[in-house]
């Protein structure tokens, strides 16, 4: 693989190594004595088989002393080897999931900006393909690292020690390992690299298409569907092959160069021993003839992980390339704490894009008076979301300025700020938990009886205490299945178990039925009162008693009024409402 990639995500990833050092000193200790005693009884084998000078002439005494000598040696080659596996497999799987914790906290506190412009899938395969490819190439390398290379510097000086002259055969063997390997892989790192980014859009695209089903199947896209998967299945099949293609020479190449060294070995041993040449015994060519294949056996085995470690360093990549995404703006120097807010919201000359040089809004201005309930409608596209997402600090405006009792948003804290409001939004969500856990989420110390309370609210209550188990009833993919309509009247519980200051509806009851959604509409009523609320509305009917209407239109207030008040200008809001009302 690069240099350059290669470095600079082991840099990255080194301090998450480091946490654990005690692991790291024991690993080193037991690879020493692993590559020690794999050394020795080399060197052993080659005295043993001196000891067998000819027929009849064994020194079976001598033999009898180093095989035991050799069991010795070999009960803690093997013991090593065991323990620096096991510490191998606690670092490699205990340090990726401090980096998993890491990203997940840094996703947290990334702004909702990233979230809509990068595919979930993606995120979620950076989480699982590549944290469990970055866990098995570090559980391979640790676990040849600390006895590969001791054995590599231990078997130098024994062999030095034996036959400078062979051991320069062996030598000349090892560059050309290392050039193999640098040559293939920096040939296919790109080939990796891509792969990975290939599997998080096939995870967004398989995660978007088993989530929406119906709508699929509705329209018959079954066909299309697979004719897009088989795409880019198509396209991860061929980046995959050549990628894994360009990396699988590197082993076989190594072993080539390897076998060579070997047969060289042999030879030149062989010749040495029959011109007498002293010092060189037929133990001493069987040593080194093992001694070749322990010298280059870890360069060996790190080539033939080639695979995986090319699969990590994008997997690093990735991963690191996330917790570069800068996180949400910190507060302000001294940022108040929001409690018990009046509700006054005034919208000061406010300027806001999401993609620079295309203005959504421009010059907004709106004063909204404590306990108001101002309902928003216009076409698609108008804006009306947008207002929510500046209010609450999703996004930040780009000119202008927001204030709550007087009190610049900004200078206030987030978490503050957002704790003041209730929100229910078109788009439901519920965990796969209990009812209790769901609708105690936004405020833990509920009790059971502010949960029925609002449970009655949300026309919720019976539907509940049909249920066995009750509150204690899970839902969610692996429990209790329930409507879009039952999800969104949950959700309207959720937020009036909060006890939220102020309010925020987008569309909050677009899935419920017109008797059902009249009885929200008085429980709504009943909860925003005394509280600032805003309402975004497509059915004009469910915004009749608001205290201003806002229309708006390409981020603009084109009318403000009430209801009645709209209806006798004649203009926008009258052709919106007779356009729903006509019949």
């Amino acid at each position: 693989m690069p240099r350059r990639n290669f470095f600079r995500s082991l840099k990255l990833f080194i301090p998450y190594l480091a946490q654990y050092p005690k692991q790291l000193v024991l690993a080193v200790l037991l690879g020493i004595a692993s590559g020690v005693t794999s050394v020795a009884m080399t060197y052993y084998i080659g005295v043993s088989v001196d000891q067998m000078v000819g027929q009849g002439r064994v020194d079976f005494q001598h033999l009898t002393t180093i095989l035991k000598l050799f069991v010795g040696l070999f009960l803690v080659t093997v013991i090593s080897q065991y323990f620096i596996q096991r510490l191998g497999n606690k670092v490699a799987f205990d340090s990726v999931a401090k980096l998993r914790d890491e990203t997940f906290q840094h996703l947290n506190q990334l702004p909702l900006r990233f979230y809509d412009q990068t595919a979930h899938g993606d995120i979620v395969s950076r989480f699982t393909n590549d944290m469990d490819n970055i866990s098995t190439a570090v559980s391979a390398v640790f676990n040849q690292v600390f006895s590969g290379m001791t054995v590599v510097v231990v078997a130098l000086i024994f062999m030095l020690y034996l036959s400078p002259l062979l051991t320069l055969v062996v030598l000349v063997a090892t560059p050309l390992i290392f050039l193999l390997t640098y040559l293939v892989a920096q040939n296919s790192q790109q080939h990796f690299a891509r792969q990975q980014q290939l599997v998080g859009s096939l995870s967004s695209f398989i995660t978007e298409m088993i989530g929406n089903q119906k709508i699929v199947k509705a329209f018959q896209r079954e066909s299309v569907n697979q004719q897009q998967f088989e795409a880019m299945n198509q396209e991860l099949y061929v980046r995959g092959q050549k990628a894994q293609f360009a990396s699988s020479l590197t082993n076989p190449s190594s072993r080539f160069v390897d076998h060579l060294a070997y047969m060289m070995v042999g030879l030149v041993g062989g010749l040495l021993a029959l011109q007498g040449h002293s010092g060189v015994t037929i133990g001493i060519i069987s040593s080194f003839t093992i001694y070749s294949s322990q010298f280059t056996k870890p360069f060996i085995e790190l080539s033939g992980i080639t695979i995986q470690l090319q699969t990590a360093v994008a997997g690093l990549d990735r991963a690191f390339e996330l917790l570069k995404q800068p996180v949400e703006q910190a507060d302000a120097p001294g940022a108040k704490v929001l409690t018990a807010p009046q509700g006054q919201v005034v919208f000061s000359h406010v300027d806001f894009s999401y993609v620079k040089d295309q203005p959504l809004i421009q010059d907004f201005n709106l004063t909204v008076a404590p306990g108001e309930t101002i309902a928003i409608v216009g076409k698609t596209g108008a804006g009306k979301s947008t207002l929510v997402n500046l209010l609450m600090r999703f996004y930040e405006i780009d000119a202008g300025s927001i204030t709550i009792d007087g009190t610049d948003i900004r200078q206030l804290t987030r978490d503050s700020l957002r704790q003041q409001f209730g929100m229910v939004l078109q788009e439901t969500w519920l965990m796969d938990a209990s009812l209790r856990a769901n609708l105690r989420y936004g405020r833990k110390e509920a009790t059971d009886e502010e949960i029925y309370a609002a449970l009655k609210a949300a026309y919720m209550y019976e539907f509940v205490m049909r249920l066995p188990e009750k509150l204690d009833t899970v839902i969610g993919t692996s429990g209790l299945k329930i409507s879009d309509g039952q999800r969104q009247l949950l959700t309207i519980a959720r937020t009036m178990i909060s006890r939220p200051k102020m309010l925020i509806l987008d569309e909050a009851t677009s899935s419920v039925d017109t008797l059902t959604e009249r009885k929200i509409q008085n429980a709504f009523l009943t909860m925003m009162q005394g509280h600032t609320s805003f309402v975004i509305a497509h059915r004009l009917a469910t915004i009749q008693t608001a205290d201003q209407i806002l229309v708006l239109d390409q981020g603009h207030i084109v009318e403000i009024g009430t209801h009645t008040e709209l209806l006798k200008k004649g203009g926008y809001y009258k052709r919106l409402y007779e356009a729903q009302f006509e019949n």
